[in-house]
């Protein structure tokens, strides 16, 4: 593929890190010391107190709608938006939760914030809010609006390390915040992700939660007295709080992710920086290109085409395959999620018509690749192929 949607960001240096760890006599690989590193040395970057390192961007979101589901073990609603990955979605089913969805902004991709007031009903536990693929979704009124009502906001960053929101970290305003590492994203555990909060007893809960409810993965001393206090009969080393899961991540993933997070400040300017020239260098009377910038960290370049028109999306799409342009349809995770089947009897037949805005993705956007290493000349001669359509 002549224009892929990464290259590989995994560097010499990187592997070398992993190497040398690897030559000790007897060296750790389970969840150790450079996992509890990395864990500090993001919460620093992130602004945070406390984050929890796991195996993917998926099973931090299961992770925080867990954390929701101990504190509504009647269930209730979780606002969520219809352009996101699936696990935003299946984790609220997976933990009782009924999702209510709210359409997305175009200059954003992320959910309206009139759209999720009017949502809000005396059944709502949570918004689960997606920073797609850059963007900062938050407003002040947002942020005001469920401070003033106590309603718990939980950040999917996974798309957008280091985008802002007033010139501080998106997944530092939330109750808690996910990230992923995988591979193609602004940085790469291979696979990855963190749990992210400033709450102390969410953080002791993740804690166990990671790593099937042991009560031995508690950081607080005095809870944990009080667990063995309370079980005298049981084992100290095996009291299990929750019925959890093993979402634990190793010690090649945390020496990874600590040299990969040196680089990640000068890896969002360079992606930004191409962002800026391939909206700059597009035809705007066919593609959208008015999104807001400002605080944004971007993941890839969006596509989308200004107006419906299928001749002009199926030319679009035999062009880029044609050139080699590896290209993604319906944007973030493949688009209108109302339309797929695992939604199907959840949601009233044909519910995807009332979201407008991302069944307009859904059919007429597209993502494209955007990297560190990606050149000004490559993403000239993309953006002349896309006009010429």
């Amino acid at each position: 593929m002549k224009y892929p949607l990464m290259r590989n960001n995994i560097l010499r240096e990187d592997l070398d890190a992993m190497i040398e760890h690897l030559k000790q006599d007897d060296p750790i690989l389970t969840n150790g010391p450079n996992c509890r590193a990395f864990e500090q040395e993001w919460s620093k970057w992130l602004g945070v107190k406390y984050s929890v390192f796991v195996n993917s961007g998926a099973s931090a979101n299961l992770l925080s709608m867990t954390v929701l589901k101990i504190e509504n073990p009647d269930g209730g609603e979780i606002i969520v938006p219809p352009l996101t990955w699936i696990s935003d979605v299946s984790s609220v089913l997976q933990c009782g939760f009924t999702p209510v969805f709210v359409d997305v902004d175009p200059d954003t991709l992320g959910m309206t914030t009139e759209g999720i007031l009017n949502a809000i009903t005396d059944k709502t536990r949570g918004v689960f809010l997606s920073h797609i693929q850059g963007f900062n979704a938050l407003t002040d009124e947002l942020l005001d609006e469920l401070k003033k009502r106590n309603i718990p906001l939980i950040e999917d960053v996974c798309e957008s390390h280091g985008a802002t929101h007033n010139g501080q970290k998106c997944g530092s305003f939330g109750l808690m915040s996910n990230f992923s590492f995988y591979y193609a994203h602004h940085m790469t555990t291979i696979e990855g992700g963190m749990v992210c909060t400033n709450s102390k007893q969410v953080y002791e809960t993740v804690r166990m939660l990671r790593s099937h409810g042991m009560v031995r993965e508690l950081s607080d001393d005095n809870l944990k007295t009080e667990y063995k206090t309370q079980n005298p009969e049981l084992n100290p080393d095996f009291i299990f709080a929750h019925a959890a899961y093993n979402m634990r991540n190793n010690e090649l993933g945390g020496i990874l992710g600590r040299k990969q997070l040196t680089k990640l400040d000068e890896n969002v300017k360079l992606r930004n920086d191409n962002h800026h020239r391939f909206l700059s260098k597009l035809d705007s009377s066919k593609y959208v290109t008015s999104f807001k910038l400002l605080g944004a960290s971007n993941y890839a370049f969006n596509l989308i085409l200004r107006n419906k028109d299928d001749d002009l999306v199926n030319r679009l799409m035999d062009t880029m395959r044609k050139e080699g342009i590896e290209f993604r349809r319906g944007s973030a995770g493949g688009g209108n999620q109302l339309r797929q089947p695992y939604l199907r009897g959840v949601v009233p037949e044909g519910h995807y018509k009332n979201y407008p805005n991302t069944d307009h993705i859904h059919f007429y956007g597209f993502y494209i690749g955007n990297f560190p290493s990606m050149t000004f000349d490559e993403i000239d001669e993309i953006t002349d192929i896309l006009n010429k359509v």
